[in-house]
């Protein structure tokens, strides 16, 4: 009886709930007595936002059909309608009756969820609001449901517990809005509590791993232990079943293949802080016996047990053997995958396979399927809306019909990610950098390349402080230059663009005392076939006495003019250095060793010309000009420019001029010359290497580490060092508003130039070697700023004749620093130094630095 009244209420619910006489036309309608009718029609009431005839396509009345009222039809019609969860009520009601009673017209009457006004928050910060936001995409005008305020809350609870507040609290609070009709505010007040961290992880019954070794399997889960300094100890909920799998093959990895977790446990030590500890049944440790292939025909099994190097009686690492065999171990290590997927085998599947287990020994099988060659098919690229799609073609090493290489592949994403031209984080991405589309049918490949282009032209306006003195910079530096449409009127926007050439001009000054001009042009691929590079440049810089007329008694430069002809010798300018200078190159990509390496020639000339000039010079007059050749030798296969993650960079480079004093013959008495006459074309022969290597450590922490060295030699030691093209060693490598020919080293720590040793008043360094090791940590890696912190250690030293040379006799510093790159800018630098070896009471330096890259 009580189930039929249930379903009878169920049953008569959408009318009786409203129910009310519909005789407006002297009709009355029995609830208590179902009659089946003809739809007349259909009238929706309450809809403000939902269109009236969408929600009556939801209901699937139509008109002309037969209904009962009330009836299971209408009830479920009703059902349906509330599940879409745009309505919080809905209803019939009957409008009219037609005259004989047999046909009738309904009204539905809705009444729509209440619209979100606003989103708010308590209790969460500006940025996180702002990650939030992005996160959780809300709108407002939305629709306010139980659904969105679950699946919200359970998003911005994740989200703080992923930064390791695992007690957060939301609670959702809503408010009619007063000024809105069935509108509201929704405020998310978040409690997030104290953050989580670990303190212990403890293990019981393992024996003859340290716990240091464990420790290091699990990623995300760490305790306060002192080599975990530099990870993070909040427990992450979501991670922490991954780690106990990590955990897992650590004992996996040394022949413990039925180790396993038999309870872990979870406890609070104080508010905020807790403890792990793991039970192991570690169970007998095993060893390889015998290891056999099945399916091969490329390689024997000879060549694949060296790819492997796994021999019998070896602990029995069984996570060791499936990256040997899959791949994804460290960078350039060799696996069997990638031998066989860098010759187009990209269907190849490798197995191995336990066959027999006797006492500690474990019989393995190793099972292929070669498969067919693939060849690529599609070559798609998409996001340049600025560089020519030419460009990108040219430098990826992927084409249509070639054979698939696994090496080919990573190789052309690396040459994408250390064009300045894109979002180097992007493109390394499966799904937003680059895709793979296989189709093992008909064994081919279509690839596609997702660049995201940046804004990489850079607009200097920096200053810096060097030697005594504040010099400002404007410079223009257009990286993805395009000469091909340099005529076309519709490319200027406001240059054109899309070729990848570089194209820079920079002006320096501080006054009438100092002023350079540079410009210079690089075309990467001459000609647009091969990769063959074209580089121009040209440069003017004047040096004068004006500004020392205030300062050259202070210097000990001799002048003599006093704060009281200040003004006067500003505008007489009676003394002054010149240099100028043009060159040249072409540099190629060479294929031996590897690709990587670029072979550089360069031919240039420059000229000085000075007049009374009492500064850096044992000389004070003349005009000396330096023709040279240079040659050098290059790898680069860094991931990326910015912030490098893993590879080398490092060059050795020869300059030399002709050997005027060896065409002079022996007899030449260089004393008795005027320095004009002596130095009027320069010879040398100069030795540079500098090389950095990138390694990472952990995540994204990476390590730097580079030496450097510079000789300046010479033909004859009757001719001498030459007084130019020498080395400045010392503070932060800035080129001020240098002018004389020489290189400057940073070393920071230390005054600029304060390393680089003086004979007669001038600087002559002509030998240096200096080493760094840096750690660096991202800040922010974004494509229009990079942010990185660095910590370093430095040591180097300058000496004036090579026979005084000892790499160990080095002068020593450490510090740290901050780089901002700023796509608009280029490298910001800020270092804090302690050079330990230099003079007492400057021990301390900040260097600063503006527009300089690295």
């Amino acid at each position: 009886m009580r189930r039929f009244a249930i379903i009878l209420l169920m049953v008569i619910l959408p009318f009786a709930s409203r129910a009310q006489s519909a005789d407006e036309g002297g009709v009355t309608v029995d609830y208590g007595k179902p009659q089946t009718y003809i739809l007349g029609g259909v009238r929706v009431t309450g809809n403000k936002y939902q269109d009236a005839e969408r929600i009556k396509s939801l209901v699937g009345l139509r008109e002309g059909r037969s209904i009962t009222i009330p009836g299971e039809d209408l009830s479920r019609k009703l059902n349906s309608l509330l599940a879409q969860k745009k309505f919080s009520d809905a209803g019939f009601y009957i409008d009219s009756l037609s005259v004989a009673r047999d046909t009738v017209w309904l009204r539905l009457d809705v009444t729509e969820r209440p619209r979100v006004s606003a989103w708010l928050y308590h209790g969460v910060k500006k940025s996180e609001q702002d990650e939030l936001k992005e996160k959780l995409n809300l709108k407002r005008g939305g629709e306010l449901s139980e659904y969105v305020i679950s699946s919200t809350t359970g998003v911005i609870k994740n989200y703080y517990k992923e930064k390791g507040y695992n007690n957060v609290k939301v609670d959702v609070q809503t408010v009619d809005d007063t000024l809105i009709n069935n509108a509201v505010r929704v405020t998310f007040d978040v409690d997030r509590g104290k953050k989580v961290r670990i303190r212990t992880i403890t293990y019981e019954g393992v024996q003859d791993i340290d716990k240091y070794k464990l420790d290091k399997s699990m990623k995300k889960t760490k305790d306060r232990s002192w080599y975990n300094f530099f990870n993070s100890k909040k427990f992450n909920e979501q991670e922490y079943p991954n780690d106990k799998g990590t955990l897992i093959e650590a004992f996996n990895e040394r022949g413990y293949r039925d180790a396993k977790i038999v309870k872990d446990s979870i406890y609070t030590i104080e508010e905020g802080r807790l403890g792990i500890n793991f039970k192991i049944d570690q169970g007998r440790k095993y060893y390889f016996r015998n290891i056999t292939w099945t399916g091969n025909s490329v390689y024997t099994a000879e060549t694949l047990n060296d790819a492997i190097k796994i021999a019998k009686g070896d602990v029995y690492d069984i996570v060791t053997l499936n990256r040997r065999l899959q791949g994804g171990g460290k960078e350039g290590e060799t696996s069997v995958a990638s031998m066989y997927r860098d010759y187009g085998y990209l269907f190849f599947n490798v197995t191995p396979v336990e066959t027999n287990i006797v006492g500690d020994s474990v019989d393995v099988e190793i099972r292929m399927v070669e498969g067919k060659q693939a060849r690529f098919n599609n070559v798609l690229i998409s996001g340049n809306n600025i560089t020519n799609e030419r460009v990108i073609r040219r430098a990826v090493h992927t084409r249509p019909g070639y054979l698939y290489s696994q090496s080919d592949f990573e190789r052309s994403i690396r040459e994408l990610g250390t064009m300045s031209n894109f979002d180097a984080e992007k493109i390394v991405e499966q799904g937003t950098g680059w895709n793979l589309i296989p189709d093992p049918i008909n064994n081919t490949v279509d690839i596609s390349y997702n660049v995201e282009e940046k804004s990489n032209s850079q607009l200097e306006l920096s200053g810096g402080w060097g030697a005594r003195t504040f010099v400002g910079t404007v410079g223009i530096n257009f990286s993805n230059f395009s000469t091909r449409n340099f005529f076309r009127k519709d490319a200027w926007k406001p240059v054109p663009l899309g070729d990848n050439q570089t194209l820079a001009f920079r002006y320096q000054t501080n006054g009438q005392y100092y002023r350079a001009l540079s410009a210079s042009f690089m075309e990467p691929w001459l000609f647009g076939k091969k990769p063959t590079s074209l580089s121009v440049s040209a440069y003017f810089t004047r040096q004068t006495n004006s500004y020392l007329g205030m300062y050259g008694d202070y210097y000990g430069y001799g002048y003599g003019y006093g704060y009281g002809s200040y003004w006067d010798n500003l505008l007489s300018v009676s003394k002054w250095m010149e240099v100028g200078g043009f060159s040249i190159g072409l540099g190629k990509r060479l294929k031996w060793p590897d690709n990587y390496f670029t072979l550089y020639n360069s031919l240039g000339w420059q000229f000085y010309n000075l007049k009374d000039w009492y500064r850096y010079f044992v000389f004070t007059d003349g005009k000396y000009n330096n023709i040279n050749y240079t040659i050098t030798l290059s790898r680069q296969s860094i991931d990326q420019q910015i912030y490098p993650r893993v590879g080398q960079d490092w060059s050795f480079s020869i300059q030399l001029t002709p050997p005027y004093s060896l065409l002079r013959g022996k007899d030449v008495d260089y004393s008795a010359m005027s320095d004009q006459d002596h130095y009027r074309w320069l010879e040398y022969n100069k030795w540079t290497f500098s090389g950095r290597n990138y390694v990472t450590l952990y995540d994204k922490l990476v390590l730097m580490t580079a030496a450097h060295f510079g000789y300046l030699g010479f033909y004859s030691r009757r001719w001498g060092y030459s007084p130019f093209e020498g080395f400045l060693v010392g503070g932060d490598g800035m080129s001020g508003y240098n002018t004389y020919g020489n290189d400057i080293i940073s070393l920071r720590g230390y005054e600029d130039y304060s390393l680089t040793p003086t004979e007669n008043g001038a600087y002559a360094g002509h030998v240096y070697d200096k080493f760094t090791v840096e750690l660096r940590y991202p800040v922010i890696l974004k494509p229009q700023s990079t942010i990185f912190a660095l910590a370093f250690l430095e040591g180097g030293n300058c000496w004036s004749d090579i026979n005084d040379f000892n790499p160990f006799q080095i002068k020593r510093s450490a510090g740290v620093g901050l780089r901002v790159f700023l796509s608009v800018v280029g490298m910001l630098g800020v270092d804090w130094g302690y050079g330990f070896d230099g003079p007492s009471g400057e021990k301390s330096q900040f260097h600063f630095t503006i527009g300089q890259q690295f």
